[in-house]
């Protein structure tokens, strides 16, 4: 029974691993399309800030899926290297997290305080109704 435990979860992590990925490949293309868009249009440093922000957004739910993945890998009779593994690379992945978290709300702060607020993106958790 355990075997089929540590299959299925194997799948699963493989499956949340690629969720993960997939998040961060749609947000750095997404962010590099709007990126050339806003170079061409205005060009301005200013204007990055909100290509910087949603990419900041993508990454940081890319993290939560990565750490989603390794949470996963360890449900099955972790061994104590396996624990400790995690904790380092939960921690590093909530620090990276933590900070990422911290720009994006600072510059969102500078946006606002610079120019008015600035329009919805339909990437950000307020305009799904969540914050981030």
């Amino acid at each position: 029974m355990e075997e089929l435990l540590a299959e299925v979860v194997g799948v699963l992590v493989t499956v949340v691993e690629a969720c993960g990925a997939v998040v961060i490949v749609v947000g750095a293309v997404w962010a590099f399309v709007r990126f050339v868009a806003v170079g061409l249009r205005r060009g301005g440093t200013s204007a990055f800030v909100p290509v910087r922000l949603t990419l900041g957004r993508f990454l940081a739910l890319g993290l939560e899926f990565q750490l989603a993945s390794d949470v996963l890998r360890t449900a099955v009779a972790p061994s104590f290297r396996e624990l400790g593994q995690l904790a380092a690379v939960a921690a590093i992945r909530t620090a990276l997290n933590y900070f990422l978290s911290r720009e994006i709300a600072e510059e969102r702060r500078q946006v606002a305080e610079g120019t008015g607020a600035p329009a919805p993106d339909p990437a950000s958790a307020e305009h799904r109704g969540r914050g981030v």
